[in-house]
């Protein structure tokens, strides 16, 4: 109990900004909370069911125990994936799928997983069935030796993939979804009251606007008109006018699907500002463009599970320079969040990544076994090869767009992402019409959400499995959908 309230005491203080905190009063609360509960929580905690009542299959538990693991039909059940052994033994009624057996047909059918719509938004993706598999491992201690050796080999390889030697350089994965990244880096690399500018294409660059203010940041924005990105000659200028702690630059924005040139970038606030940090939110990014980390000279790269590193959603992944975490050391005033410290995670990170149990918050352990799982697919070949192949079926998604009629609304070759296609609706088509036409096709498409033209157009998300493995027909299967679709609900080719 003391611990716990020490550990309480501790996260209000980073809040309060009051630097003391009533020890005594928290011990009292979890005394009072745990009297007058703990009958109730006690009957809730010691309701156990027989094994033998609950009359469960007993051939996947055998399995199980015998080290082996379960089939994906099993984890999966085609009928519904929400449905519980323990529900079945409560017999409440089990959901029936919505699918026809013609719609069923139409759905993937990839290996073991059971026939379900191709999801083809931006994130989350499909998941190759051996990352699945992966979810399906037993419980294990998340500071036991397999654990810690997965989990330090999965960081170890995050440096091959943004492509970092430099043992300065620092990966987090934290759970969390990519906004969390945010959280980091003005958590961290920011106090309250400096300057950063942030270049806007889009909702999510706005989002990161919004989280540094959050934090009492001053921030200057260079927005772009929708569809287009700030411009080297104003960046240059912004940055000669004022000294920014940093610069935010989203590369792919998963609104617009934009494309932000990094390279290029980078040169010019190293030309112009050497001090500033360059951090680039890569969740819709990493895995599908190119990022060479410490080449371009990369102060810090955010990004998630669920897009193209092909993993279910739940971790924040990322990587800072020596550059910022030394930053982070400079720092006047204490980190202003105590999950998302540095503080707190950076001895974490590094006793794992040198094989050694460490802990601050709970990690996941199914989820870092198929991070490890999906990221070992990836780097079994060469980057270059999965880049390429990235841009090769990006080419095929928007000549196909083009041959349909239609704009993009990234309108220039070199501001379009090679990830996902924001494919702008003809007049005379809503997305309401759309979306469910190829639902009934067994494919997912993602509507708009930029606020000034939601309704205007679409979002075809192509990255990880769907696009590099060969025997899957995703890509082709929703083009064709996206060709039927609109002439069925009545657009016709100009």
């Amino acid at each position: 109990m003391v611990r716990m309230s020490a550990r309480w005491a501790h996260c209000l203080k980073t809040y309060s900004g009051q630097g003391k905190c009533n020890l005594l009063s928290f011990s009292s609360f979890f005394f009072i909370f745990s009297r007058c509960h703990g009958n109730k929580l006690s009957k809730v905690a010691h309701m156990h069911v027989p094994l033998r009542r609950l009359q469960l299959p007993l051939l996947p538990l055998r399995t199980l125990a015998k080290g082996g693991r379960m089939p994906l039909h099993n984890l999966n059940n085609p009928s519904s994936a929400r449905v519980s052994l323990i529900s079945r033994h409560l017999r409440q009624p089990e959901p029936q799928t919505t699918s026809t057996p013609q719609q069923q047909r139409l759905h993937s059918t990839m290996s073991t997983q059971p026939p379900h719509p191709t999801l083809l938004i931006p994130g989350p993706i499909e998941f190759d069935d051996a990352v699945l598999q992966s979810m399906s491992h037993y419980s294990e201690s998340h500071v036991g030796p397999g654990f810690v050796n997965t989990f330090g080999e999965a960081l170890s390889m995050l440096r091959q993939l943004f492509q970092t030697t430099d043992s300065s350089s620092q990966p987090f994965v934290i759970s969390g979804s990519g906004t969390l990244g945010w959280d980091l880096v003005a958590a961290n690399l920011v106090e309250a009251g400096e300057d950063v500018l942030v270049l806007a294409t889009g909702y999510f660059s706005n989002g990161f606007t919004d989280c540094f203010k959050t934090y009492g940041a001053n921030v200057t924005e260079l927005r772009a008109p929708v569809g287009s990105r700030p411009q080297l000659p104003e960046i240059e200028k912004a940055l000669s006018e004022k000294k920014y702690k940093v610069l935010t630059v989203t590369h792919v924005d998963t609104s617009t699907a934009v494309l932000s040139e990094l390279k290029d970038l980078a040169a010019v606030v190293k030309k112009v500002s050497p001090e500033t940090l360059i951090i680039v939110d890569g969740v819709c990014s990493v895995g599908v463009e190119e990022i060479k980390f410490d080449e371009w000279k990369l102060d810090g790269v955010i990004t998630a599970s669920q897009k193209a590193i092909g993993v279910p959603a739940g971790l924040s992944i990322s990587m800072f320079s020596g550059k910022a975490m030394q930053s982070f050391q400079n720092r006047k005033t204490p980190p202003a969040s105590y999950f998302a410290s540095f503080k707190n995670w950076t001895p974490v990170m590094q006793n794992y990544e040198a094989k050694k149990p460490s802990y601050f918050a709970t990690p996941s352990p199914q989820l870092i076994h198929a991070l490890h799982t999906g990221l070992t697919q990836i780097l079994a070949k060469p980057l270059s090869e999965r880049f390429a192949r990235h841009k090769e079926v990006s080419d095929k998604v928007k000549k196909a767009v083009a041959d349909l009629g239609l704009k993009q609304v990234a309108a220039k070759p070199e501001d379009q992402a090679h990830g996902m296609t924001a494919v702008y609706l003809p007049e005379s088509v809503k997305a309401t019409d759309i979306l469910p036409s190829l639902a009934k096709k067994g494919i997912v498409f993602a509507g708009g959400i930029h606020k000034e033209i939601a309704p205007k157009y679409i979002r075809f998300g192509h990255m990880g499995v769907s696009v590099t493995d060969p025997n899957r027909k995703d890509i082709d299967n929703a083009i064709k959908a996206l060709q039927d679709s609109l002439f069925e609900v009545g657009y016709q080719k100009p």
